[in-house]
């Protein structure tokens, strides 16, 4: 770096006369990876620190093929370190082209210091292989997709529970195993099983999940859990069904627990579910309010509890009051089939309103939950942050609305999915209060035009009008509210002046619409009745409807969309205008087999209204579809793939998760010929993962990316293809591809 003298005279100081602990410290705190290797590329003094400052490092590439030589050295202090994304994906480490036990031994030299460890682990012998060379792991991250390998039961833990007796933490979120295997493993090692503060068994992949008798033998093997997370089964009809008894034993085994999270198997699947059951199940679980209460005194310290049973627990209101006081500390909380649950009736507040603490909130198929209720809600819970409500048919967006006006000085993040009065531009509308606060949404794209939609709105019901909501801010600040829905969507409620003694005043504030070009006035009389008019109801509402207003902070956004749907019609319901939306999620779900041949594009080329949209997940994983042998007449999924990606190449993203449609019948998740082509067309593309599979050939249309730097096919789905040697899953076949995405060169 060129050195100079200011203008009095004397040497120019710069950023490299700080002492080397300062810099050192500033370079610590820098956690981008791409502006840490940036810095590391300033000068050898640099090199040195970001290399010395790095606690965190995902390997990549194919070390195990013949490249042991590719094993970075100079990452001495990396605590956190994740082999699970290795190339070719999902292979195991011990290959017999080079010795396992040298990769171990030169893994250890350069990496001494982990603590922490994610790591595909297809058979127990990449275990047995690695555990031995870190015994002073605390954290440790299974990963496997496949099918269970034969082997004896417990297997899969017994090597990391052996020889790391440290550990404090096991996560196997993402790890394929039998139930059966767990508590064996923790009763052979009692001491391990006992320092254990975490323990993550939210496996997706499972079929029922751990029955009663297993999670009552693992929390009494792990009596100092601080937080547990179990997928399990809540269905009466199933021998070991989780009942009052499991329930219990988790409260007496762990008290000290600050994170429970019980959840079905059947509410991990990735479907919507469908809107017309109405929130009930057939069957009622077999989980008594009594036990719930006895859970609730037990855990005292807890601050995250989620129960998503997918059963029927009736008459939850009160049992879930006591939650306010048994567990002060809570914070977040998730109920799935909770019925009861605030019944707002009159102005008391009941049911889980009365949980004051509560940040985080989600609601799911709870039948009998109504706008009074949200209301309800959104006054006794007044740090609420994050809010998600699905299955619920009883909530309009009266209600919707109502809640964001009074939340609006704290919500950031809402979802709404699979409510049947809540499509599209119902739910748009009732967020109006929050478009220039919230910063994560999720809505369905059901495009619902319906002229008589909202009861009087304008003759284009895509038109949705905005309050002044400066005239409501008694909602936000009046801690005595008495609010009540009126048949014309209007809403009452009483307060308290300030000003006076025990003396109330009426208000009324309806959504009417007239036909007039009123624009947010608020008429009323001596008595205290005002209304509020808002809009102009000429169907020109540009400026004073829905859209009159961006979404300012508006980060994240998240759809869901049947297939053969079209996503063009986004900006119309009043997405249009999201200046920082910076990621988008698209779940496509549906069965393509019932549809007939698409006639125009998805839409994707809409999407280029987003300035700083850098980041996609395009998940097509449930659509159904034929992959080798459609019937006569029918479409193939390479027809819907460019459905799907035609218009891609119009949008600037940086990294792209992409999910091809599948076939069930052959389980067969396969990119195409044409999506190839069309995921080429994106030249701005940095970072490309595919969730399945594909042609080596197919591949090779990836290169011509000018800037594409890290591409890998990821079959995480359970039961990942078992047949190594298919022309799409080759070792040989992916290490050519990667050896030639090597060999470019990349200018930044």
């Amino acid at each position: 770096m060129a050195s100079g003298t200011a203008a009095s005279g004397g040497p120019i100081t710069t950023i490299h006369d700080l002492p080397e602990a300062i810099l050192s410290s500033i370079l610590a705190s820098v956690t981008d990876t791409r502006a840490r290797n940036a810095a590391a590329l300033v000068c050898r003094k640099w090199l040195v620190l970001e290399r010395g400052t790095r606690t965190s490092l995902t390997l990549r590439g194919n070390v195990v093929h013949d490249n042991l030589y590719m094993i970075p050295t100079c990452f001495r202090v990396v605590t956190h370190l994740d082999l699970s994304l290795l190339s070719p994906w999902g292979h195991s480490l011990i290959s017999p082209s080079s010795d396992p036990t040298l990769l171990a031994h030169l893994l250890r030299h350069a990496f001494p210091m982990v603590i922490s460890l994610t790591v595909y682990a297809r058979t127990p012998a990449t275990l047995q292989l690695l555990a031995p060379q870190w015994p002073n792991l605390k954290h440790i991250k299974l990963v496997k997709w496949h099918q269970r390998s034969p082997s004896a039961l417990g297997s899969d833990f017994d090597p990391i529970l052996q020889h790391c007796t440290s550990l404090t933490t096991i996560d196997l979120s993402n790890f394929y195993y039998w139930t059966e295997d767990l508590p064996p493993a923790l009763q052979a090692h009692p001491a391990t099983a006992a320092a254990l503060t975490r323990l993550d068994l939210m496996t997706r992949s499972f079929a029922e999940g751990f029955k009663s008798h297993e999670i009552r033998a693992i929390t009494a093997a792990c009596p100092n859990l601080q937080q547990l997370l179990v997928a399990c089964t809540f269905d009466p009809r199933y021998i070991g069904f989780v009942g009052d008894e499991a329930i219990v034993a988790i409260a007496s085994n762990c008290p000290r627990l600050t994170v429970l999270h019980l959840a079905d198997t059947a509410s991990l699947s990735s479907g919507r579910g469908d809107p017309a059951e109405g929130g009930f199940s057939i069957e009622d679980a077999g989980i008594s309010t009594t036990a719930l209460s006895e859970l609730f005194s037990g855990l005292p310290l807890l601050q995250e509890l989620v129960l998503d049973v997918c059963k029927n627990v009736r008459d939850s209101g009160a049992t879930l009051e006591m939650l306010n006081s048994r567990c002060p500390k809570l914070r977040v909380l998730k109920l799935g089939h909770f019925h009861g649950l605030c019944l707002a009736i009159g102005s008391q507040l009941d049911g889980v309103a009365l949980c004051q603490g509560i940040e985080s909130l989600s609601i799911k198929n709870s039948a009998d939950l109504t706008d009074m209720g949200l209301i309800a809600i959104a006054r006794g819970c007044p740090k609420l942050a994050k809010f998600e409500i699905h299955g619920c048919n009883k909530v309009t967006w009266k209600g919707i609305r109502t809640m964001t006006c009074l939340r609006r000085r704290t919500l950031v993040e809402f979802k709404i999915s699979c409510c049947k009065n809540l499509d599209a531009v119902s739910a748009l509308r009732g967020l109006e209060p929050i478009r220039d606060r919230i910063q994560e949404l999720h809505i369905d794209c059901i495009w619902d035009w319906s002229p008589d939609k909202f009861d009087g709105d304008s003759e284009e019901a895509m038109l949705v009008y905005s309050h002044s909501f400066d005239d409501l801010k008694e909602f936000e600040q009046s801690n005595s509210v008495v609010v009540s829905i009126q048949d014309d969507g209007g809403l009452f409620w009483d307060h308290e002046e300030e000003d006076s003694i025990n003396k109330k005043k009426k208000r009324k504030y309806t959504t009417d619409h007239p036909s007039g070009s009123g624009s947010g006035s608020v008429s009323g009389s001596g008595s205290g009745s005002y209304k509020l008019k808002n809009g102009n109801g000429n169907g020109n509402g540009n400026r004073n409807g829905i859209w009159s207003k961006p979404w300012e902070r508006l980060r994240s956004l998240s759809l869901w969309i049947g297939v053969g749907e079209l996503l063009s019609p986004l900006g119309k319901v009043g997405l249009d205008d999201c200046p920082c939306l910076e990621e988008i999620q698209i779940k496509v779900e549906g069965d393509c087999r019932e549809k007939s041949k698409p006639s125009q594009p998805f839409g994707l080329s809409s999407l280029i209204r987003y300035p700083l949209l850098s980041k996609m997940k395009l998940d097509c994983g449930d659509t159904i579809g034929y992959a080798l042998t459609a019937p006569s007449g029918q479409t193939d999924l390479s027809t819907w793939e460019r459905f799907y990606l035609t218009g891609i190449r119009n949008l600037t993203l940086n990294e792209l998760d992409y999910w091809p449609p599948q076939d069930k019948d052959v389980n067969h998740r396969s990119l195409s010929l044409p999506s190839a082509g069309l995921l080429a067309e994106c030249l701005t593309l940095r970072k490309l993962f595919i969730h399945g599979t594909a042609h080596e050939h197919f591949m090779t249309f990836l290169l011509g990316i000018p800037i594409l730097r890290d591409v890998q096919l990821r079959e995480d789905y359970y039961p990942a293809p078992e047949n190594d040697m298919s022309t799409e899953m080759r070792i040989d076949s992916c290490t050519r591809f990667e050896d030639a995405l090597n060999r470019r060169r990349i200018l930044d």
